[in-house]
């Protein structure tokens, strides 16, 4: 059975993606590193909305940042996303495994 801490994490964790620009995010990041800037492109969302998405997802443990001069990249956090080959990335929340199917 499920630990009372590790089912915390494993709720707070979904919470986090369960929003749809998250995913969005998520789905950028599998294809690599970027910035602020560079997912609010790619999404066509304000930076500010990108920058509060990512605190988020940071925060559940699911994204992870590296300061580059003034810029912050951020990355899939591996611990959490495995990468499959380009068939699909698997969120590994411990006790079990979601796959996210690439388009």
């Amino acid at each position: 059975m499920t630990d009372q801490k590790q089912a915390k994490q494993c709720a707070d964790m979904l919470q986090a993606i369960a929003e749809p620009n998250r995913i969005r995010i998520i789905e950028c990041l599998r294809t690599g590193s970027m910035n602020v800037t560079q997912l609010a492109k790619a999404l066509n969302v304000e930076i500010v909305n990108v920058s509060h998405h990512l605190g988020v997802l940071r925060t559940a443990g699911l994204v992870e940042d590296v300061k580059d001069g003034r810029f912050v990249i951020y990355s899939l956090h591996p611990k959490v996303f495995n990468n499959d080959s380009n068939k699909a990335t698997y969120l590994d929340l411990g006790w079990c495994r979601i796959e996210i199917p690439h388009n």
